[in-house]
């Protein structure tokens, strides 16, 4: 229900649950990290050679556990540049949107902050920022893709208990490539393309995955393509005119691809000078030590002897993933990985159900790839215009399970929680489906504002938490008795993932 003012009350219902979330996680995190001893994990840890105050230390008493893992990489980068090969796995627009905030936003706190620290808070202000905008993003998009705010609503607040919470926390890139990501195909929903382009670019730079959100773009324009042709069908539009659309198009569609592709390109460029040309820049002696201590390979060492330099196409992402991280097809198929796939276990099957679910509801679409409009003596199936099977998830489900296989079978399956958690709406569109049509706490009988129909003779209309002026989520909870299976699978999912990742996480033991 809008406002008379236009307003859609869901967006500051949402706005203040991600900030609730936020605010939770980081206490959580804080007290976890004092009462739980941290593990001796055999992790990357840079040495600190400058002296901490006071302050210093109430700080990594309050955020450090947000420093753990891959965060010590990020923070590094932030602070020294790519002083180690392996370094750059990590892609640099984090760790430079981490160094400006740190010299600039918080330059008054550097009187009693040393720059790490500086940059550890500026990891938590900003993840805590993009992750509460990355949720009404996601709000708007999902409005515009299912048709229904109740559904979007469900959405971004399933996003705000997603199950990557404590990486979306943590000085990790993972929140602000959500947000990118979210951001860029709520603009080409909206038509915006030039803008979506720009915010898939951007996000390229944060993490290697974004490359497939080409993928979107390309979609986009073979659809509207597709839709020219079939309107002009019959009306003798010549040949050539459609060789002169096709040609058009393919060139919109590798200049876009192009500005995808961009930043991953000059950051190989930029590894390939490092890396591989003799190097005059000073690195500090500890780090030096450090690499001689545990086999690093360091710029000014190198001088290109790495086998990667000799590549035809030196992509040094390729080879840190096969050398350092051990990623390839199958090769984390091992006996041993059984505890990983069980923890992504969850992700993996609700992201299979929910592609699953899709192409079985939409076969016609899915076999036409959504690009042939229904003869109109065909018969049309009695489905609803609005929620997952919505024509337009059709694209998002194809990402999903683009990144799903990937992840799978290629990656540490483990991560595949946080990697498609943070990368595609999909997991939460069909978790916010399936409250939707079988929690009887979420039906009334008042016609169904996404359908105008009457939805269910389970609840009573006063019953419904709709009606209720509650946090949903929180309604739900503290009903939980009264909730269906489903619904307790789905919440506690999110719930235990996030404070199991908070717990362990934080304190440097294995999680996802």
């Amino acid at each position: 229900m809008l406002l008379r003012d236009g307003r859609d009350p869901r967006r500051r219902e949402v706005l203040q649950f991600a900030l609730f979330c936020r605010a939770v996680t980081l206490l959580l995190q804080a007290l976890f990290n004092i009462l739980i001893p941290d593990h001796a994990a055999d992790a990357f840890s840079p040495p600190r050679w400058l002296e901490s105050g006071f302050a210093d230390q109430v700080l990594e008493w309050l955020l450090g556990g947000l420093s753990r893992w891959d965060a010590e990489h990020f923070l590094f980068i932030a602070e020294h540049g790519y002083i180690y090969e392996h370094n750059c796995a990590f892609f640099p627009l984090f760790p430079l949107i981490l160094r400006v905030a740190a010299e600039t936003a918080l330059w008054p706190f550097s009187g009693f902050l040393c720059l790490r620290s500086r940059l550890l808070l500026s990891a938590a202000l900003l993840n805590s920022l993009f992750s509460v905008v990355a949720s009404w993003v996601l709000y708007e998009l999902s409005c515009l893709v299912l048709r229904c705010r109740r559904r979007a609503f469900l959405s971004a607040v399933l996003f705000c208990l997603t199950p990557a919470n404590v990486f979306m926390a943590a000085a990790y890139s993972e929140s602000m490539f959500a947000l990118l990501v979210f951001t860029a195909m709520w603009q080409l929903e909206e038509g915006q393309r030039w803008a979506s382009v720009l915010l898939f670019s951007l996000a390229t730079g944060v993490r290697s995955n974004g490359l497939i959100n080409a993928g979107f773009l390309l979609y986009s324009r073979t659809k509207c393509f597709a839709s020219q042709l079939q309107t002009k069908a019959g009306t003798g539009i010549k040949l050539l005119q459609n060789i002169g659309h096709f040609l058009s198009m393919a060139a919109s569609v590798a200049a876009m691809s192009a500005f995808v592709f961009l930043p991953f390109a000059l950051f190989q460029f930029y590894a390939y000078c490092r890396f591989c040309k003799p190097s005059e820049h000073p690195v500090p002696g500890l780090l030096l030590q450090l690499a001689v201590d545990k086999g690093y390979h360091v710029a000014s060492m190198n001088n290109g002897e790495q086998p990667w330099c000799s590549w035809d196409f030196p992509v040094l992402y390729a080879y840190i993933q096969d050398a350092y991280w051990n990623v390839g097809f199958l090769r984390y198929f091992e006996p041993k990985q059984i505890p990983n796939f069980v923890l992504a276990s969850p992700a993996i099957l609700l992201g299979s159900w929910a592609v699953w679910w899709y192409v079985t509801a939409n076969p016609w679409h899915c076999l036409t790839l959504g690009l042939l409009k229904r003869k109109s003596g065909m018969k049309k199936e009695d489905k609803p215009s609005a929620g997952f099977s919505s024509p337009g998830v059709f694209v998002y489900v194809v990402h999903a399970a683009a990144l799903l296989v990937f992840g799978t079978f290629c990656m540490h399956v483990q991560v595949i929680t946080r990697f498609l958690g943070s990368s595609s709406p999909i997991l939460y569109w069909f978790s916010a489906q399936l409250l939707y049509d079988h929690e009887p706490l979420l039906q009334r009988r008042a016609a169904d504002p996404c359908h105008g129909r009457v939805r269910s003779e389970k609840t009573p209309e006063s019953d419904s938490l709709w009606d209720r002026k509650e946090n949903l989520v929180l309604a739900l909870l503290s009903n939980w008795r009264k909730t269906t299976a489903l619904t307790q699978c789905i919440l506690g999912y999110g719930l235990s993932y996030w404070l199991l990742g908070l717990a362990l996480h934080c304190n440097f033991f294995p999680w996802t």
